[in-house]
C-alpha cells in the first residue's frame, strides 16, 4: 500500500514509524523530517498546500493519506484529497472545526449531551481564558490570581481571535483517544500529558513537554466507558449535521470529583502522546487507518500493550516563546542505542550533521514493564543527548512513579 504522510513533526515521526513496521508499506512523507526519512521518501511540498498534495498524490499514486497536524484539515487539505477520489485519514474543515473553534466544540458538546466546563461571561479569577482557533497548544491561560487574569488577557489579545472564558476545573487531566468512521467509533488508550514548560507546571502553556501512558487514573474499561459516553455522542451530532468525523478524535478531559468533563477536543493525535501511546499498540495499525478512512471501523482489533511508555521533549532554550535553529544535536544514535525512540520534532540536516530547527526539537520514549521503569529508561536515554541550550522538564511521570503496571 502507498501512503502519503502529511506532516513534519515528532507525531509525524511516530505515525511514520509505526506505518514502517507494516510489511509492503511504501510510505511518502510531506514535507517530513530527518527522522521520517529514514522511513519512506520526503516530498518539499508543505502540509497546508492542498493543490500541491493532490499533485503530490496523483504522481505517487497513493491509496491513503494520513494527516497528522491540525492545521492543514481545519483549512480542509482532506476535502480536496477526498474530492479527488483519494481515501484520507483526517476529518473535513466543517468536522475540524471541533479543534479550530472552541465556540464551535462547546456547542457541539451541549448538543450531544456531553459535559464540560461552564461558560463565564465576565473574566474573573480563577477562570481559564482559551483562544477561540488554533495557538498550537499555547492559546491556554490558567488564571488563579488577578495577576495572572491580567497577564493572561494581554498574551490572548495578541492572537486576534475571539475569546472563551470556562470555570477552573480541578481533578487529573487525561487524554483519550479513538478512531471515528463517521458513524462508529473504536477505543485506543490514554495518556497524561504535561503543557506547561516548567517543573511542577510552572510557566506558561506548551505544544507539550512529555506524556505517559497508560493514564493511571484509567484502565481499559474505562477508556471505552469514556469513548461510549463521549466520543460517541459527538460523532452522532456531527454525523447529524452532516458533516461526519473521521480520523482520531482526542478528548482532553479533567476526572473532577463530580465526573468527567471535557475540557478540549483535538482532531488527530496528539503531540507528545502519539509518541507514547502509539509504541503500546499491538496489531495491524495501518489497516486500522485504511477502515476507518474507508468507512468501516466495526472490524478493528487494535489491542494495547501492559507494558508503559514515557515520553520526555528536548526543547530548546527559549521554547515556547521562540525556537533554535542550527544548533548541532549529538547523541541521538546512543540514546537509540540503549533502546529509546528518538522521535524528530524540530530537526534538519545541515549536510551530515543533525541539526536544531523549531522549539520542541526531540521526543524521546521508553517503554518498560512499569511507569516507573519506563521513566528512568526515558531519562537515561536524554543525558545522552545534548545541543546548546537544551531544556526539558525533571519530573515527567513522577506523579506515577508508585503505579506498577
Amino acid at each position: 500500500m502507498k501512503v502519503l504522510l502529511v506532516g513534519s513533526g515528532g507525531r509525524e515521526h511516530a505515525l511514520a514509524w509505526r506505518l514502517s513496521q507494516r510489511p509492503g508499506v511504501d510510505l511518502h512523507a510531506a514535507p517530513g523530517n530527518p527522522g521520517i526519512a529514514r522511513y519512506g521518501a520526503c516530498h518539499p511540498v508543505r502540509a497546508e498546500d492542498a493543490e500541491g498534495l493532490l499533485g503530490l498524490a496523483g504522481e505517487i499514486g497513493v491509496d491513503l493519506v494520513v494527516i497528522g497536524p491540525e492545521a492543514p484539515l481545519v483549512v480542509g487539505v482532506g476535502d480536496e484529497l477526498r474530492h479527488s477520489g483519494i481515501a484520507v485519514f483526517g476529518p473535513g474543515s466543517a468536522a475540524a472545526r471541533l479543534e479550530g473553534s472552541k465556540i464551535f466544540a462547546k456547542e457541539v458538546m451541549r448538543a450531544a449531551g456531553v459535559a464540560t466546563a461552564e461558560t463565564m461571561a465576565v473574566a474573573r479569577p480563577p477562570c481559564v481564558l482559551k483562544v477561540d482557533g488554533l495557538a498550537a497548544g499555547k492559546g491556554v491561560f490558567v488564571c488563579r490570581t488577578q495577576n495572572e487574569l491580567d497577564t493572561g488577557l494581554r498574551s490572548a489579545a495578541t492572537y486576534g481571535s475571539a475569546l472563551v472564558i470556562e470555570e477552573l476545573l480541578e481533578g487529573e487531566e487525561v487524554s483519550v483517544f479513538a478512531l471515528a468512521d463517521g458513524r462508529n467509533v473504536v477505543p485506543l488508550a490514554a495518556a497524561r500529558d504535561f503543557k506547561r514548560v516548567g517543573d511542577g507546571d510552572a510557566g506558561p502553556n506548551t505544544g507539550g513537554m512529555g506524556a505517559y501512558s497508560p493514564a493511571h487514573a484509567l484502565g481499559a474499561d474505562d477508556v471505552s466507558e469514556l469513548v461510549e459516553s463521549i466520543h460517541r455522542p459527538v460523532v452522532a451530532e456531527l454525523a447529524a449535521r452532516g458533516t461526519p468525523f473521521v480520523g482520531v478524535l482526542f478528548a482532553g478531559l479533567m476526572l473532577t470529583e463530580t465526573g468527567p468533563r471535557v475540557l478540549e477536543f483535538n482532531v488527530r493525535f496528539g503531540d507528545p502522546e502519539a509518541q507514547t501511546i502509539l509504541p503500546r499498540l499491538d496489531g495491524d495499525f495501518l489497516g486500522a487507518l485504511w477502515a476507518t478512512a474507508t468507512g468501516d471501523v466495526g472490524g478493528v482489533e487494535l489491542t494495547t500493550s501492559e507494558h508503559a511508555a514515557v515520553t520526555v521533549v528536548l526543547a530548546a532554550a527559549d521554547y515556547p516563546e521562540k525556537g533554535d535553529v542550527g544548533s548541532p544535536i549529538h547523541g541521538v544514535v546512543d540514546a537509540e542505542a540503549e533502546g529509546a525512540l528518538v522521535f524528530h520534532a524540530g530537526t534538519a540536516l545541515r549536510g551530515e550533521q543533525l541539526v536544531t530547527n523549531g522549539g520542541r526539537i526531540l521526543g524521546v520514549t521508553a517503554l518498560g514493564t512499569s511507569i516507573p521503569a519506563a521513566r528512568a529508561g526515558a531519562y537515561a536515554a536524554v543525558e545522552l543527548i545534548s545541543f546548546e541550550g537544551a531544556r526539558h522538564r525533571a519530573d515527567i511521570a513522577a506523579e506515577a512513579d508508585h503505579v506498577q503496571r
